[in-house]
C-alpha cells in the first residue's frame, strides 16, 4: 500500500522532518524518524526509482574492502550488525519479505594476475582479522558448481550478506504508510531559508513544505538543490553504474559470486526466484542514465569467463543508476553548518549496506542524542567523526577521516567477526 501522496501545488501542514528523497536511504531514515514520533514527510517525484533500483543490494563490506578505505569498512561492518534486525522489523511491520540472506560472497580469481591480486587482498583481509578463507580453483567450484574450470582460486567471505533492494524500497513504503507518513510526489527546487535557518522546502509545482528539519537525500542530485549556501552545499557527483538482471533456475548460484577477470571487476548476485543481478559497470558520466551495447557487452563477456552458463539464462531487464560519489568515497551523514539541515547522501556503491547505520544516525541526530561509536570505546572514531558533512567546508572540524591511527583508537575488535557490534552494499 502505498503512503498518502499529495497532488500538484500542495501545502503540506507542518512537519517535524521533511526528508528529501525517497531512496532506500532516505526511506530508512523517514521510517526510523516516524518512529520515534516526529511528523515525517518524504519528497521524491518518483520513489525509489533511481539507484535503489538499480542496486544489486549487496551487504558485503568484507569482500569489497579495499587498501585505503578503513574507515568505509568500519561503517559497512557497523551496518551489516544491524540488518539482521532491521529486515526482520521491516518485513514485520510491512508484511513485504526483503529476500535478506546471509551465505556470503565467493570472490573468485580467472587469470594468474588475477589471482595474485587477489591473494594480495586476501593478506590485507586477514591482517585485519576479517572472516575470510581462501579456496582453491576445486573448492570453489564444489561450492559453486557453476564455475568455469579456468577459475584459479577465490577467497569466501561467509559473513557478506544481501538482500533485494527494491523488496526494501517497497516495504518501506508499506511502513511509512503504516506510519502515517506523508509522500510527495514532486521534485524539491530549494530550500526555504529565512534568516539562515532552514524551514522546509520549496516544490517545483509551487508548492512547499514547512519543516523543523529539512534531510537532504537526494543521493547523486544532492548537490543540485537551489537555497543551499555553496559552502554547504554537498561535494556529489553522479558514478554511473549499468546493470542486467538475468533469469534461470533457482539454485543457479547458492551465493553472490565477485570476480577479477584481467582486471575487470564483476558480480553476480542470485535472487530466490532464479533472478541473477549482473554488474556493474563505474562510469564518470555525469547524469547519463543510458544503457550502452558496450557497457553491457563487457559484463557479460567477463561474467562469461567465471561463469559460463550465463549466456544461457534470460534478460529481463538493463537499467543505468547513478551512485552519489564524494571526493574521499565516505558519505555525507549528520549536521551541517546550515541551522535544520542535515545529509544523508553520498553513500556511492553503499547506499544498501549502509542504510540501517544511517537511519539510525540521523534518528539520533534528530533527537539529539550522543555521537554514535561503531561497537565499543577501542572501535574507532564514532559515525559523526568519518562521515561528518563539515570536512569540506570552511571552518570544518575534521579534515580528514583517515587521520585516526591505530594507536589512537587501540585494538580494532570492531574487524572482528564476532565483534559486539560492526557490518553493508
Amino acid at each position: 500500500m502505498p503512503a498518502k501522496g499529495a497532488g500538484p501545488q500542495v501545502n503540506v501542514p507542518h512537519t517535524d522532518v521533511v526528508v528529501v528523497g525517497a531512496g532506500v536511504v532516505g526511506l530508512s531514515v523517514a521510517w526510523r524518524a516516524a518512529r520515534r514520533g516526529y511528523t515525517v514527510t518524504v519528497a521524491d517525484p518518483a520513489p525509489g526509482s533511481g539507484a535503489s533500483h538499480a542496486a544489486a543490494g549487496m551487504l558485503a563490506p568484507v569482500s569489497e574492502v579495499t587498501y585505503t578505505e578503513e574507515p568505509l569498512l568500519r561503517l559497512g561492518l557497523a551496518s551489516l550488525a544491524r540488518w539482521p534486525a532491521f529486515a526482520a522489523e521491516l518485513s514485520g511491520e510491512a508484511g513485504v519479505e526483503v529476500d535478506y540472506r546471509t551465505e556470503g560472497t565467493l570472490d573468485v580469481a580467472f587469470g594468474s594476475d588475477d589471482l595474485a591480486a587477489l591473494g594480495e587482498l586476501a593478506d590485507f583481509m586477514e591482517k585485519l582479522a576479517l572472516p575470510v578463507d581462501r579456496l582453491t580453483g576445486r573448492e570453489c567450484r564444489r561450492a559453486e558448481p557453476m564455475l568455469a574450470p579456468s577459475v584459479r582460486g577465490g577467497v569466501l567471505a561467509s559473513g557478506d550478506a544481501w538482500v533485494d533492494p527494491r523488496r526494501v524500497t517497497a516495504a518501506l513504503l508499506a511502513a511509512l504508510s503504516r506510519q502515517g507518513v506523508t509522500l510527495v510526489t514532486d521534485r524539491v527546487r530549494g530550500l526555504a531559508v529565512e534568516g539562515d535557518v532552514v524551514r522546509g522546502v520549496r516544490l517545483a509545482r509551487g508548492g512547499r513544505v514547512s519543516a523543523d528539519r529539512v534531510v537532504l537525500a537526494a543521493g547523486a542530485w544532492s548537490g543540485s538543490l537551489d537555497g543551499v549556501p555553496p559552502e554547504v552545499l554537498p561535494p556529489v557527483r553522479p558514478v554511473k553504474g549499468q546493470i542486467m538482471r538475468l533469469r534461470g533456475d533457482p539454485g543457479f548460484l547458492g551465493r553472490c559470486v565477485r570476480g577479477v577477470v584481467h582486471g575487470s571487476h564483476v558480480y553476480m548476485v542470485p535472487r530466490g526466484d532464479g533472478e541473477i543481478v549482473l554488474g556493474a559497470t563505474q562510469e564518470e558520466m555525469g547524469f547519463d542514465t543510458r544503457v550502452t551495447a558496450g557497457g553491457l557487452w563487457e559484463l557479460l563477456r567477463d561474467a562469461r569467463e567465471l561463469v559460463p552458463g550465463v549466456t544461457e539464462l534470460e534478460v529481463t531487464d538493463v537499467f543505468a543508476g547513478l551512485r552519489p560519489g564524494t571526493p574521499d568515497n565516505l558519505p555525507l551523514i549528520g549536521r551541517t553548518a546550515l541551522e535544520g539541515l542535515l545529509l544523508a547522501t553520498g553513500h556511492h556503491r553503499g547506499g544498501v549496506l549502509l542504510c540501517p547505520l544511517t537511519a539510525d544516525f540521523i534518528a539520533g541526530e534528530l533527537a539529539g542524542e550522543p555521537a554514535q561509536d561503531l561497537g565499543g570505546a577501542a572501535a574507532g572514531p564514532p559515525v559523526a567523526a568519518i562521515c561528518s558533512p563539515l570536512r569540506f567546508g570552511p571552518g570544518r572540524a575534521i579534515s580528514d577521516p583517515h587521520r585516526w591511527k591505530k594507536e589512537e583508537r587501540g585494538p580494532s575488535p570492531g574487524l572482528r567477526p564476532g565483534s559486539p557490534a560492526p557490518e553493508a552494499r
